[in-house]
């Protein structure tokens, strides 16, 4: 899910503008002046010595040594992380810009999928034993960590070791994890059970390798094997990378990145009309026409992100299928994406086209008004008041469209919009909330369904079983044809409506080329961004 921005809290300004020459004009002058005069003295010099040709003495790219810009963007983004440990601190927002530029796994993410999976700090995908228990892994040679210090097996034996927390592969897997090495540049995984979640969790937060001699606090530092290093951290404002010149692979295609969070959207989108950012990530869906006839483009990013109206399940009447059925079937899919000005597409089950299990399960509580009244009768509940939780930084007209809709079956939906601390503590951790409206940006977050202690508090022990079985399937198409049954289950009993599946607008300046056109959300690869 999305987090909120603390500096927003804080009163920190919305965003600072690039430094611009405010000289006076005398020195203009005076400059012009002088390089008149060097351009005379020059020409003088050169007089006898022709326009130069074909041999290359005096052409275009022929001259003196120069110096040329650095290559730069700025990248205007709304979450800003609380700290950068991302070993221990929960969000999107550290994964967002952390994952892929500063630090790496064994493996990782093909740019632009979520189940495609490429070697990183491994030379190749492992070599997996037949009973897929053991995962074998050979690692590069030469790489280094920020500090200096280099990549040990070690370190990765550490890292992949962590019993507990946001970073442990173990409660990722859900169970224990064994990692050996035989010699300096082989790591062994070994697991207990069979999981065909394995792969995924090495290619995210929880195969990410960090230097076990490395003592510096990770809250306000960075030390990873990535293409980009931390050069500063200005709370409240902005983060900024510089290219790694040891980083182990091909050479970055920017010297110098910064990420400047402006949490208020009409600042944000002034401040790239005025100049001050390279590519706004996203811009608010009814501002998008405000890019028209720039010298931006807007991308609307393929993601896993859904807006999500989640029902507490363990609270009465919602703990009524019939209930939870109806205040579905009363919301039209397609009034959610007019609302998101077309930034999204209608959703009917809690995973998305670009993830494997996916299936169209929009038939399943599908918009009935008369069919929403009809079970709520049969339910017998009338006159029912709810409420909905919502962090206040998100946009209103979608779930103003749901209240609306919500009245005309006969029910009655207040908004109550809170500061994001407060529905962590509300909603996420003490489960005090009728319904709740937040994104869901993680990829692969089907598991939720599968936890009881999860917010939503939905339990069906038939989903749960498929998950398991999914999840012990050595077979990965066997795997996908689990969940796929779990998540019509899942629909079926609707803990959730997902109203949309959010596809974020990025404004991207012309001359900014290869930005990531999917999950941007969530993870911003920059291996493809270069300057045209």
């Amino acid at each position: 899910m999305t987090e909120s921005n603390t500096s927003a809290e804080n009163g920190a300004p919305e965003y600072r503008k690039r430094d611009r020459s405010k000289k006076p004009l005398i020195i203009v002058i005076t400059v012009i002046a002088i390089a008149a005069i060097v351009t005379a003295v020059v020409l003088w010099l050169n007089r006898d010595q022709g326009a130069g040709g074909a041999d290359g003495d005096g052409g275009a790219n022929g001259g003196g040594a120069g110096t040329s810009e650095p290559r730069e963007i700025t990248v205007g983004l709304q979450l800003e992380p609380g700290n950068l440990d991302i070993r221990t601190t929960g969000g999107v927002a550290l994964d967002q810009i952390l994952i892929d530029n500063v630090y790496q796994g064994l493996i990782g993410l093909k740019p632009g999928t979520v189940d495609e999976f490429v070697p990183v700090l491994a030379e190749d995908l492992p070599e997996v034993a037949d009973d897929a228990l053991s995962y074998t892994f050979t690692l590069r040679e030469g790489v280094t960590f920020a500090s200096g210090s280099a990549l040990t097996a070690q370190d990765v034996i550490d890292s992949l070791s962590v019993a507990e927390g946001a970073a442990s592969l173990s409660t990722a897997l859900g169970g224990p994890v064994a990692v050996t090495s035989p010699d300096d540049r082989t790591v062994v995984i070994e697991l207990e059970t069979p999981n065909s979640q394995l792969l995924w969790h090495l290619a995210n937060r929880p195969g990410l390798v960090f230097e076990t001699a490395y003592t510096e606090d990770l809250a306000n530092t960075a030390n990873g094997t990535g293409p980009y290093l931390l050069e500063q951290w200005k709370q409240g404002d902005s983060i900024t990378f510089t290219a790694n010149p040891d980083y182990w692979g091909e050479a970055p295609g920017l010297d110098r990145v910064v990420w400047r969070y402006i949490p208020d959207s009409n600042a944000a989108v002034n401040a790239a009309l005025e100049g001050d950012l390279d590519v706004l990530a996203p811009v608010r869906s009814n501002m998008v026409s405000q890019f028209d006839g720039t010298g931006f483009g807007i991308d609307r990013a393929a993601s896993t992100d859904v807006f999500t109206l989640g029902f507490n399940t363990a609270k009465a009447p919602l703990d009524d299928v019939r209930v939870r059925s109806a205040l579905s079937k009363a919301i039209d899919g397609e009034s959610i994406v007019a609302a998101f000005y077309g930034d999204g597409k209608v959703l009917g089950g809690p995973i998305t086209d670009l993830e494997p299990a996916y299936e169209d399960l929009t038939d399943i509580n599908a918009y009935d008004p008369d069919g929403a009244k009809a079970l709520l009768a049969e339910a017998g509940v009338s006159d029912l008041r709810l409420t909905v939780t919502i962090p206040s930084f998100y946009d209103s007209d979608a779930i103003n469209q749901v209240v609306t809709q919500f009245a005309e079956i006969g029910v009655t939906l207040d908004v109550n919009a809170v500061e994001f601390g407060t529905w962590l503590n509300d909603v996420y951790t003490t489960h005090d909330f009728d319904l709740s409206y937040v994104n869901h940006a993680e990829a692969n977050d089907f598991a939720n369904y599968t936890n009881p202690g999860y917010y939503f508090g939905y339990d069906n022990a038939e989903v749960q079983a498929l998950y398991a079985q999914s999840i012990a399937a050595t077979d990965a198409d066997e795997a996908t044809d689990l969940v796929k049954q779990a998540a019509r289950l899942v629909a079926e009993d609707a803990p959730a409506k997902w109203l949309i599946n959010y596809t974020p607008a990025n404004a991207i300046a012309d001359h900014v080329q290869g930005f990531p056109s999917s999950n941007t959300n969530s993870r911003i690869n920059l291996e493809t961004v270069s300057l045209g």
